[in-house]
């Protein structure tokens, strides 16, 4: 009997030795019966499928998606010939009406009482093309704040010796009607140098601290509902099972709010703009070269006009804007201090939906 305990007891271990490890792979992995239906579901699989293990146990895999016909005849053909078989870039419909295209591995399990069950393997392909277009776009961002670095000390310089002539030249004008000029060049080189430091982004020290990201997101509703008097609809769809992160509440509240101005800028009249802000726990995400096993991604969406095709690829470049009256850093500053939290802001559009996603980790502090 103590034999036989201990080898139950070691199988228990593996168990949970697999679950563990299951659980914390990037690949989304599930497990389904001779039925096709669903026995486990890990993180991954939770997350990219967007449904819970708990709601999908026992369910028919054809009931996790939308459009179930392809990712079924395979599944049954797996089945048929016992043997594995590989399908690439298959487009899946979520529940949710978002599609996906995934890398599918599926390998068919011997099952002695119950017939073959089948382990189904996706990798998102769309995620591996955006981390190949992530890490351009970052490369690109670094060259271009390096650029502006020079240009920007090259530009003070001389601005500083403007601005300290001028001062000098109103004190020798013969009349106080004169210093009405020497006042414009030392306004207008005060602007250029303030230009300047809002294209070098925010340069004080980070005050991290604990806090709720919906304590942040309700703080910026408050801020916005009293710059519009309340004409623009906001939508609060928050996850209160998000634990607290780690960051500068000052800097992520501008960072935040930058973006809400911009859809605000961009709607084509207050009383029909909707703003939603969404909070979501994402698991397993890539962010540069590290992998992140929690993050919180806060969607900030509108139902705006869009971002032109030609801008979309551009859209965090410094003053790159679609209004006359814009300077283009609003983005380009959210942007930078997302970055400094060691998240990711990533954007998409089409006409009457604009979103804008921040990924925050929640498993590191970046102070």
């Amino acid at each position: 009997m103590t034999l036989l305990k201990t080898k139950i007891h070691l199988t228990d271990n593996q168990m949970h030795q697999n679950q563990d490890i299951l659980g914390n792979i990037s690949t989304a992995v599930v497990s389904l019966d001779s039925e096709l239906r669903v026995v486990s579901l890990n993180s991954s699989g939770q997350d990219l499928l967007e449904a819970s293990e708990a709601r999908s146990l026992g369910q028919p895999m054809h009931k996790l998606v939308a459009n179930p016909e392809t990712l079924m005849e395979v599944l049954r053909q797996v089945r048929a010939d016992r043997s594995p078989l590989a399908r690439r870039g298959m487009p899946l419909m979520l529940l949710s009406g978002r599609e996906i295209h995934a890398d599918l591995m599926l390998t068919p399990v011997s099952n002695s009482e119950h017939g073959i069950n089948i382990l189904l393997e996706l990798q998102p392909v769309d995620r591996l093309l955006k981390i190949s277009r992530e890490e351009s776009l970052h490369h690109a961002q670094e060259t271009t704040r390096e650029m502006i670095r020079g240009l920007a000390h090259e530009i003070k310089n001389p601005l500083g010796g403007v601005r300290g002539a001028a001062q000098l030249l109103a004190r020798e004008l013969p009349s106080a009607e004169l210093e009405e000029y020497t006042n414009i060049i030392i306004r207008e080189a005060d602007r250029l140098r303030d230009l300047v430091d809002r294209l070098l982004g925010p340069n004080q020290q980070m005050d991290s601290q604990c806090m709720s990201i919906h304590e942040v997101l309700e703080h910026i509703c408050n801020l916005v509902r009293a710059e519009t008097d309340n004409r623009v609809e906001l939508v609060r769809d928050y996850d209160p099972s998000l634990p607290d992160i780690i960051g500068d509440r000052s800097q992520l509240v501008q960072a935040v709010l930058n973006i809400v101005r911009n859809a605000l800028q961009a709607a084509p009249s207050k009383k029909d703009c909707v703003i939603t802000l969404r909070t979501r726990p994402q698991r397993q995400f890539t962010i540069g070269n590290q992998l992140h096993r929690l993050l919180c991604r806060l969607d900030i969406e509108d139902n705006g006009s869009g971002i032109p095709a030609d801008m979309l690829h551009s859209v965090f470049m410094p003053m790159v804007t679609g209004r006359a009256e814009g300077t283009g850093l609003g983005l380009t500053i959210a942007q930078s201090i997302i970055t400094r939290h060691g998240g990711m802001l990533e954007c998409s559009s089409e006409p009457g939906h604009t979103r804008f996603s921040i990924y925050l980790p929640m498993d590191l502090n970046h102070g």
